[in-house]
């Protein structure tokens, strides 16, 4: 679903609000600027943070630098492979998830919905500021661990200038009563919620965002708190508004089509899908998106439709630099010569080895009218992401019908509650709906139903229990790659696939800070400075070392 009308508007005034989190007296000093107006409209507030999520394009630089590499789905380009392939710590680029959501999205809610809480004629829009800060604040936690949530953004409100820490532990607690208050919350009697750029006000769609994500967070927490898990699980599924029913309830941010620039804008520009511009990169034609290997042979090597959906074999000699134009597609020819796909594997940059290639009949046919192509290819058989995933106007994924497709399928594994459907029933449905979505959000080809028969009748979820959790969560970071944070999270919590360190690909003597893929971000290094008591308390909880290989809470059992 492609949006196609202007949100310039809403953009012009949706400022972003940027009162910190976590500083003293020098941000005490900005959060109380004289010339800034005091009061902001709350759904312009929203909007900003909403757009913010994947359009801020210095934060999604993470997701390219260490997410995509430890997910191992991308890998070969220079900023995957030199971050996150080849395990090298950049506090500065780790922090971005931090500094600029706290400065930004985490702000703005929190502003929002401090000066919304006790009107009662805006109890719709405070019900969804609450939904989105909740939502938000579960991508810092699942990163970083224990943060500043409860005191989170309230240093020009309250005059709280280094908040502490919150235990992972309180914060999905807090979660769960937050989302079930505001699902409550809710009357259609009330103000109209405007400018939203997911649901477009409509409440009832927030009602089952916000149950639907008590789904994903129950599933989070099983390891460490079974009881609580399935007492939440079930209780979301019972909720006033129920959970998604269809892909129309998809949780999904419209951008709008831009032309690419990176210049010092674009960083404030939050109209386009920031994290397709950097999956095009600004230097598209030497630093593309190649696909890692573990996710390119997972697709090629069960027969998935979604194969050559998602990667493609691409010349980009003649490649646009504003946009993801004039590629010359060499995927099927290789196909019918026979050309093997070359995939980078973990810890590999797209140059190591260098790759048996071929000479392009189709470059050789258009080198008689441009000197320019070359038609001996080499790294052109290495598999990249599809054109179609780098426009500017693909949607920005919170949370699909798909998804929650997968985590009744594991309920129903575990035991809980979830209605008649079996586990089968809703793992079937789950990867339908992923290959659906492909075709319904970036005019992906259609997967036919032949197509899907065969190739799930070849796959099936398994026998034993543990052969289903892999199935189900397999499937799961299939259609989580368009949704980094989330994928990431989900295999740490699942441990499927089981994803093999780039030790094991030979590149031991290139991984700088670890051998192991790690399981969290590292704080901003400047938190030791500026909020350094309750830094240190924090730190005192993961055994007096911040380092990436400590497990966060959820994460903590084996």
């Amino acid at each position: 679903m492609k949006y196609n009308k202007s949100i310039l508007a809403m953009l012009l005034t949706a400022c972003t609000f940027s009162f910190s989190a976590c500083s003293d007296s020098y941000m005490e000093d900005m959060n109380t600027d004289p010339s800034k107006a005091d009061i902001i409209d709350p759904n312009a507030q929203l909007t900003t943070a909403e757009l913010q999520t994947y359009g801020r394009l210095d934060m999604v630089d993470i997701f390219r630098n260490y997410l995509y590499a430890f997910n191992q789905q991308f890998m070969g380009c220079w900023n995957t492979t030199f971050h996150g392939g080849r395990h090298f710590i950049d506090n500065n680029i780790m922090g971005y998830g931090w500094t600029l959501g706290y400065t930004g999205a985490v702000s703005n809610l929190v502003d929002a919905e401090y000066r919304t809480k006790d009107d009662p004629e805006k109890v719709n829009i405070n019900a969804a500021l609450n939904i989105f800060y909740v939502y938000t604040m579960s991508v810092m936690t699942d990163l970083y661990g224990d943060v500043p949530y409860s005191e989170a953004g309230k240093g020009y409100l309250e005059s709280i200038f280094t908040p502490r820490y919150d235990e992972q532990k309180d914060i999905y607690d807090s979660f769960f009563k937050v989302l079930s208050k505001a699902v409550d919350q809710f009357d259609p009697a009330k103000d109209e919620i405007t400018s939203d750029v997911i649901y477009d006000g409509d409440i009832q769609k927030w009602k089952k965002f916000a149950n639907s994500l008590r789904l994903r967070f129950a599933m989070r927490i099983s390891n460490v708190d079974p009881e609580r898990a399935k007492q939440e699980f079930e209780s979301a599924l019972q909720a006033n508004g129920g959970v998604f029913e269809s892909s129309s309830d998809d949780a999904l941010i419209k951008y709008m089509e831009i032309s690419y620039s990176f210049g010092s804008e674009s960083y404030t520009d939050y109209r386009g899908n920031a994290l397709s511009k950097v999956l095009y990169g600004n230097d598209p034609a030497n630093n593309p998106t190649y696909l890692c290997s573990t996710f390119f042979n997972q697709l090629y090597n069960t027969g998935d439709p979604r194969t050559f959906r998602i990667a493609r074999c691409y010349y980009d000699g003649l490649m646009s630099t504003s946009s993801p134009d004039n590629r010359i597609d060499l995927t099927e020819e290789m196909i019918e010569k026979g050309i093997a796909f070359q995939p980078c594997v973990p810890g590999a940059f797209s140059w190591e080895p260098w790759p048996t290639g071929y000479d392009s009949d189709i470059l050789k046919e258009m080198a008689e009218t441009n000197p320019n192509i070359v038609y001996s290819v080499a790294r052109e058989v290495e598999p990249k992401l599809a054109t179609t995933f780098l426009m500017s106007d693909n949607p920005g994924v919170v949370m699909t019908y798909s998804e929650v497709m997968f985590l009744m399928a594991e309920a129903a594994l575990k035991g809980w509650n979830v209605g008649s459907a079996s586990v089968e029933e809703y793992y079937k449905k789950g990867v339908r709906e992923a290959m659906n979505f492909l075709s319904n959000n970036y005019d992906c080809e259609e997967i036919t139903d032949e197509e899907f028969e065969t190739y799930y009748n070849a796959n099936p979820i398994g026998y034993t229990d543990e052969q289903k959790k892999s199935s189900i969560n397999t499937q799961a970071w299939i259609l989580h790659f368009l949704n980094p944070a989330e994928c990431w999270a989900n295999v740490r919590r699942s441990g499927y696939p089981v994803l093999k360190s780039p030790v094991e690909y030979g590149f031991e003597q290139y991984l700088t800070d670890g051998k192991e893929i790690p399981v969290r971000f590292c704080y901003p290094t400047l938190e030791s400075s500026y909020n350094k008591d309750n830094y240190e308390e924090a730190l005192q909880r993961m055994g007096g070392k911040d380092s990436w290989y400590t497990h966060v809470w959820w994460d903590s059992v084996d």
